[in-house]
């Protein structure tokens, strides 16, 4: 396993096959971007009340959205990265509303698991340092998402599991 993750189901709603599918995801994302062995990552699972929350506090915006990420190696002007030998990299919190992930599973016409997917890889990219804030990163960034995804087994086709 190249990544530690770090399981937080807030809402007692996430099924262990939806935890082990994420986790499996994730593990074959970090080969896909050659992430070191022994990274740590969180993801946390919660509500839309929760999300609104934390998309109020954080991104000054009033209403709830499908999944957040926290990178903890951004730097902010000023910063300087502290990089201690021996040291596990950890990458963030990533935090994915269940109620979104239904919501929009239904909306798209696909399975909870391919949204569920869907959100946990572009958590990720974005804790890793994608982006889509310009049609050229996003192009990028969504080419990784859909490159992942289906190498894994979990396009938007299909509502196969790995």
């Amino acid at each position: 396993m190249i990544l530690d993750i770090d399981f937080l189901d807030e809402t007692d709603k996430v099924k262990d096959s939806d935890i082990e599918l994420v986790e499996k995801l994730l593990q074959h994302a970090a080969k896909v971007e050659k992430i070191e062995e022994g990274t740590e990552l969180s993801i946390t699972f919660v509500t839309n009340e929760a999300i609104h929350e934390i998309n109020k506090e954080y991104r000054q915006k009033d209403a709830p959205t499908d999944v957040i990420s926290f990178a903890l190696e951004e730097l902010g002007e000023g910063e300087t990265a502290i990089i201690a030998e021996g040291m596990p990299r950890i990458l963030g919190d990533v935090i994915i509303s269940i109620d979104r992930t239904r919501e929009q599973a239904e909306e798209f016409g696909h399975s909870f698991e391919r949204e569920l997917g869907f959100l946990a890889i572009h958590g990720f990219l974005h804790v890793l340092g994608y982006d889509h804030m310009n049609e050229e990163d996003e192009k990028v960034m969504f080419g990784k998402q859909d490159e992942i995804l289906e190498s894994f087994g979990l396009s938007r086709d299909s509502n196969e599991r790995h």
